[in-house]
C-alpha cells in the first residue's frame, strides 16, 4: 500500500543517526511524523522538535508502546542495543517482538527496518546475526516489514565513519589484522535516507528484504585509502596476522573514541563480507543513485564541518571554558558576562585586528603573522576595521559570518596542518549580555592533532585575556 503525504508516521530511534536525518525529511515530503524516545528532552534541541509529535516510551516495556502506535500508519524501526553489553542481541530481539505485536494491535500498515548486509548462509558475526535476527522478529506479527540492508554508512558522526575517520588521521602507518582485505559495499547516509523516504511510497518494497550499497566494492584497506586521498594524506597499512578481534577492540579503543563495548562487536564482523547480491533495489527505486565512495566521503567531510559550525553556535555555555572533541574538530569555549549593550560588543569586535592591533598579546599575533609569512602565507595583512562584512580579509583571518549585534565568525587563513575559526556570539540578557568566544580546528592527520595539544596551552592564556580585554573595550568606548 502507497503511503500518502499527511499520513501519520511513527519514528523510532528519531534522537539516533540516522533517525535524526530521517525526520526533517519525512516533514519535507508532507508526512506527519510522530517521535518515539525514551527521554523527550533529547529531541527538545532539534530544530524539528516544534514540528513533530513526541512520545516517551520504551521498546523493552511492552505496557508503553500502545499509546505511540495510535493511528500510525507505518513505523520506522531504527533502534539497536548494540552499547548495552554482550545481552543485546537478546534486547534487540525482544524489542523487535515488542514492537511488531504492538504495531499488529494498533493497526500499522507498514514497517520499515534499517539492518545489516551480509550472506545469510555464511558465518556471520553475533552483531550482524543479531541485524538480521531483528528483521524477522519485526515480521513475525505478521505486519508488512521492508528491511533495508546496509554494509558501513558514510557519514559525519556515523560510528563506522567516525571509527574510520580516527583510524586514519591519527596514524600514519597502521597495523592492521587482515580484516582489512574484506570486501564491502559502503554507502552514503543520503542514500540511505533516499531509500528509507521513498519505501513509503513504493508498495511493492512491502515485506521485501532489499540490499543497498553505492557505487564501489572495495576493501576496509581501500576505505582507508580513499579517505586519506580526499584529506590530502599518505598512509601505510601493514597487515599482521595476530590481532585477534579482542585485542583489535582494545587496539581500537586506545587510538579512537569508539568504546571497547561496541569496538568488539563490531570488529568481529569486519571478517564478513558485506556486498550487495542481488538488484532488487535498482528494480523498485531506478530513480536513487547511490553516490561512489570517494564522493561520499567528501559529502560527510563536508557535512561534518558544516553540522560542527552550525552546533558551535547552539552550544549552552557553562560557568567554566568547556573543551569538547567532536567529528574530527576541536572546540575550545569560553565566555563572560558584560555590562553593556549587544551593539556596543559588537562595536568592540568591529576594532579587531588590522590597524588597531588585538587587544591581548598583540605581540604573540603579530609573531605569528611573521611566521606565517616566512612560510609563504598571507602574513598580518591589513583588511577593513570598523564595519565587519562577510569575505573581506582581516589580517591572517578571513571574515566568515557575520550577524550585527550577534555573530562574528573568522576563518583562518594561515598556514595550519588543518582548519580553524575564531567564533564571537552575543547573547542579551537583561540589561546585561554574555560574549560566548569559541575557538575551533578540524585538524589534518597526525601533524594537525600534535599543532593543536602543542599549543593549547598558550591559546589558553591568548584567548582567556582576549575575552577580557573585548569585554572591557566595549563597557569604556
Amino acid at each position: 500500500m502507497t503511503l500518502l503525504p499527511g499520513s501519520l508516521v511513527l519514528v523510532t530511534g528519531a534522537s539516533g543517526y540516522v533517525g535524526s536525518r530521517l525526520v526533517p525529511l519525512l516533514l519535507r515530503q508532507g508526512y506527519r511524523v510522530r517521535c518515539l524516545v525514551r527521554h523527550a528532552q533529547r529531541l527538545r534541541c532539534k530544530p524539528w522538535a516544534a514540528d513533530v509529535e513526541i512520545v516517551e516510551a520504551d521498546l523493552l516495556l511492552a505496557d508503553s508502546l500502545p499509546k505511540a502506535m495510535a493511528d500510525v500508519a507505518a513505523v520506522y524501526y531504527l533502534v539497536h542495543s548494540l552499547g548495552n553489553g554482550t545481552g543485546f542481541a537478546e534486547d534487540d530481539l525482544r524489542a523487535a517482538c515488542n514492537c511488531a505485536e504492538a504495531a499488529k494491535a494498533a493497526g500499522v500498515q507498514r514497517l520499515l527496518y534499517l539492518g545489516g548486509l551480509g550472506d545469510p548462509e555464511s558465518r556471520l558475526s553475533p552483531h550482524l546475526r543479531s541485524r538480521q535476527e531483528t528483521g524477522h522478529a519485526l515480521a513475525s506479527a505478521g505486519v508488512p516489514v521492508t528491511e533495508f540492508r546496509a554494509a558501513v554508512i558514510l557519514g559525519s558522526s556515523s560510528l563506522s565513519f567516525e571509527l574510520i575517520r580516527d583510524l586514519t588521521e591519527r596514524l600514519p602507518v597502521m597495523i592492521c589484522p587482515y580484516w582489512i582485505y574484506t570486501r564491502i559495499q559502503p554507502i552514503a547516509i543520503r542514500d540511505v535516507l533516499d531509500y528509507l523516504v521513498a519505501a513509503l511510497a513504493q508498495p511493492d518494497s512491502a515485506g521485501r528484504v532489499i540490499e543497498i550499497g553505492g557505487q564501489d566494492v572495495l576493501t576496509y584497506g581501500g576505505l582507508m585509502e580513499t579517505y586519506a586521498a580526499v584529506r590530502g594524506l599518505r598512509r601505510h597499512l601493514i597487515p599482521v596476522p595476530v590481532l585477534t578481534p579482542r585485542l583489535s577492540s582494545y587496539w581500537i579503543w586506545l587510538v579512537t573514541t569508539v568504546p571497547v563495548s561496541i569496538a568488539r562487536p563490531l570488529i568481529e564482523g569486519l571478517r564478513n563480507e558485506v556486498v550487495v547480491r542481488d538488484e532488487l533495489s535498482k528494480q523498485l527505486f531506478p530513480e536513487i543513485h547511490p553516490l561512489d565512495c570517494r564522493a561520499a566521503v567528501e559529502e560527510a567531510l563536508r557535512e561534518g564541518t558544516e553540522t560542527q559550525l552550525a552546533a558551535s553556535q547552539r552550544l549552552k555555555p557553562d560557568a567554566t571554558p568547556v573543551f569538547i572533541r567532536r567529528e574530527g574538530m576541536f572546540h575550545e569555549r569560553r565566555w563572560c558576562q558584560v555590562a553593556t549593550t549587544p551593539g556596543r560588543v559588537y562595536a568592540a569586535l568591529g576594532k579587531l585586528g588590522g590597524d588597531k592591533g588585538w587587544p591581548a598579546w598583540n605581540w604573540a599575533w603579530q609573531w605569528r603573522g611573521a611566521v606565517d609569512q616566512l612560510l609563504g602565507g598571507v602574513g598580518m595583512r591589513r583588511g577593513a576595521t570598523g564595519e565587519l562584512r562577510a569575505g573581506e580579509p582581516l589580517d591572517f583571518w578571513r571574515i566568515d559570518r557575520v550577524e550585527p549585534d550577534r555573530l562574528l565568525r573568522l576563518r583562518a587563513e594561515m598556514k595550519l596542518p588543518g582548519r580553524a575559526w575564531l567564533q564571537f556570539q552575543i547573547q542579551p540578557e537583561g540589561y546585561h549580555c554574555r560574549l560566548i568566544q569559541t575557538a575551533l580546528f578540524e585538524p589534518r592527520g597526525l601533524a594537525g592533532i600534535l599543532y593543536w595539544y602543542a599549543l593549547y596551552p598558550v591559546h589558553r592564556w591568548i584567548f582567556r585575556d582576549m575575552l577580557k580585554a573585548i569585554a572591557q573595550a566595549a563597557c569604556r568606548d
